[in-house]
């Protein structure tokens, strides 16, 4: 490991001379090749202030309580236990979602997967990162599970295990970007389960799930389903990009219907 990094370092002035940095996000000269310029930083829409203590919906007055919930959380209680999000999805995080996920821009991961990490909690204990599933049809066609790119750094950065097969997607669905909750929900009724192989391994961890957009919930709470029927202690879902649909917080819930989904 030190041997890689000291020849990553030895590189770089070659790396930088051939291809100079550039913000991916407007194509600003920057200063190192991973991160935005600094018009583009400002940009992202990162959480701060009070929120929701189930799910941490951004409270907008910032008056709210200590342990008060959102809205949603107390008509509907979700089945997860907590949500780490790295940004509030608006155009910015919408641009680099698009580039990493579609665009093949893979080393988006890194800087992505440590906005995520910034948000999550102290993980007391050992927790098992687990990424949302793509089907293997899909995942062939793409290449890669952007949401295993992500959770495979989450681990390194937070020194926790990964079990990048925990969840499996047992049938291809359509693409859900458009569609409402109940739409979601009923393309992925059945369609995600744990894998029967690490079972064992999930039943009563702790466990941080790991996807690039937190849309209607639905992708996710089938996942938290799955886990959670399989004996999963806790939950935490962690995303780059959280859409709000405007009931409390600062998200464009204009952009909610555009939102790139599996």
């Amino acid at each position: 490991m030190e041997f890689n990094k000291f020849l990553s370092e030895a590189l770089k002035p070659a790396v930088d001379l051939l291809f100079p940095p550039r913000c991916p996000l407007c194509g600003s000269a920057i200063a190192e090749q991973r991160g935005l310029c600094a018009e583009c930083w400002a940009q992202l829409d990162v959480p701060s202030g009070t929120a929701c203590s189930t799910c941490q919906r951004p409270f907008g007055d910032g008056t709210a309580h200590e342990g008060a919930q959102c809205a949603p959380c107390l008509k509907s209680p979700p089945k997860h236990d907590s949500i780490a999000a790295g940004t509030i999805y608006n155009d910015a995080s919408r641009k680099l979602v698009l580039s990493f996920k579609h665009g093949g821009k893979i080393a988006l991961a890194e800087m992505l997967s440590r906005l995520i990490t910034a948000r999550l909690p102290r993980l007391e204990g050992e927790w098992l990162l687990v990424p949302v599933p793509l089907h293997r049809g899909r995942l062939w066609a793409r290449g890669y599970n952007q949401a295993a790119l992500l959770a495979a750094r989450i681990a390194k950065l937070t020194e926790q295990p990964l079990v990048v097969d925990g969840l499996l997607r047992n049938r291809k669905t359509p693409s859900l970007g458009g569609l409402g909750r109940k739409e979601r929900e009923r393309a992925l009724a059945g369609v995600i389960e744990v894998n029967p192989r690490r079972r064992s391994s999930i039943d009563g961890a702790k466990v941080v799930l790991v996807d690039d957009v937190l849309t209607s919930g639905a992708t996710s709470e089938s996942c938290v389903r799955a886990l959670k029927k399989a004996g999963a202690n806790q939950v935490i879902i962690a995303c780059f990009a959280r859409v709000l649909d405007g009931a409390g917080g600062s998200g464009s819930s204009g952009l909610k219907r555009e939102t790139p989904e599996v």
